[in-house]
């Protein structure tokens, strides 16, 4: 029996999960789950695909039709159930998990115990989105097995070590004392590109490198020799770049203007900037980029044409931080698999020097820059997952 560490992912409306083998060959991670499966569509119609090496297999049992109501906690209960009755020849000995937010106190992986635990309940109310699925995935592990060691491995750790300048806002210095800073997140993303995008970039890998984390959430980092500078998230998950729900940066005068002149109260406030903004709200179709794309509605193109605005505003930004740019990398859903979004992106930085191969950009290839850009351009998958299991492995071998 192989000993194998779980990772856990908990989306806002996914749940992904994949099993690695819990050890090092030679000092070197593997990067390519045992086991893999994510679950889409949770809170409308959930459902299971999964992988074994990675190649897809057929879904039985409990998990095949998925209560409608089924949701984080419940969902990871049955995960638990099919590992141990598909595959039992793995022997679990840890589990890793995305936690969003780690607040001040959390810069590295660590843990979980009931004193901990309490910490990340804390820290709800700046990761309202993740946070709650995030402890009802610890939860439901930590009811089935009481035993087994839980690591949180954080989004927010990557940047904690970005400049004291680029993390502050310029607020009453109390505050910034208090822990009001930019935090950024989709630090488990970067830190997996950083980890691999040398593969592909080379030696450029260590130069100036912006790093386009586009999905349902989005956001960027600005990395010099693999370390964040900048990112365009802040103290929560709603700042930055526009995303499929959420509005982005946004003058903090509107949302006074919705309370005191609008008559909206904090929550309904709250819901909008969270829910009903972004793709969705620009559109007022989708929170989808492929729906839009395929759609001939002129709203529809508008938030296309937004999102890639503030995506390309945010580079020359970044780029600006990092005095050039020596490659632009895109990741996540969108980044990975749309080839109109990096054109449109890019069509707008050629005074930076970019300049898309079209057919390598239509076919999805790894480095998509024409060979006369002056800057490396390439599509490279992240992999969370891989980084919590490595973690979790590190850090249970450290306890030992």
């Amino acid at each position: 029996m192989s000993n194998a560490i779980l990772a856990v992912n908990s989306g806002s409306s996914s749940l992904k999960f994949a099993l690695f083998a819990a050890t090092r060959q030679s000092g070197e991670w593997s990067n390519e789950p045992l086991v893999s499966g994510k679950i889409n569509g949770i809170g409308r119609k959930p459902m299971l695909s999964e992988k074994v090496n990675g190649k897809p297999v057929e879904i039985s049992g409990p998990l095949k039709n998925i209560p409608l109501e089924a949701r984080h906690g419940s969902l990871i209960a049955l995960i638990l159930e099919r590992l141990n009755s598909h595959y039992s020849k793995f022997n679990l000995v840890a589990a890793g998990h995305r936690m969003v937010h780690g607040g001040s106190e959390f810069a590295s992986p660590v843990q979980i115990d009931a004193e901990v635990r309490k910490k990340l309940e804390n820290l709800i109310p700046l990761a309202p989105l993740h946070q709650p699925h995030n402890l009802a995935a610890i939860d439901a592990i930590t009811a089935s097995m009481p035993d087994l060691p839980q690591i949180a491995c954080f989004d927010t750790g990557f940047h904690r070590d970005m400049p004291r300048l680029a993390q502050l806002f310029a607020l009453p210095r109390k505050l910034s004392d208090d822990g009001v800073i930019r935090y950024g997140f989709h630090g488990l993303s970067y830190e997996y590109i950083a980890s691999v995008m040398g593969e592909t970039l080379g030696t450029v890998a260590d130069g100036k490198v912006i790093v386009a984390h586009l999905g349902n959430g989005a956001s960027m980092c600005a990395m010099l020799n693999r370390h964040c500078l900048s990112t365009s998230m802040g103290f929560t998950a709603l700042d930055g770049l526009m995303m499929g729900r959420r509005s982005g940066s946004l003058d903090a005068g509107v949302v006074l203007h919705l309370i005191q002149q609008k008559g909206l109260t904090p929550d309904e406030v709250w819901h909008m900037l969270y829910r009903e903004s972004g793709l969705l709200g620009v559109s007022g179709i989708s929170n989808n980029m492929k729906i839009l794309e395929e759609s001939t509605n002129p709203h529809a193109r508008e938030a296309i044409d937004l999102f890639c605005y503030r995506a390309m505003r945010e580079i020359g930004a970044m780029t600006a931080i990092l005095g050039g740019l020596d490659a632009l990398v895109f990741t996540a859903g969108i980044g990975q698999n749309s080839a109109r979004i990096r054109q449109q992106i890019c069509s707008q930085l050629g005074w930076l020097g970019l300049q898309v191969d079209a057919d390598a950009n239509d076919r999805n290839l790894s480095v998509i820059n024409a060979a006369i850009s002056e800057v490396k351009i390439c599509v490279i998958p992240t992999n969370e997952e891989a980084m919590i299991a490595a973690a979790t492995c590190d850090l249970i071998a450290v306890r030992k």
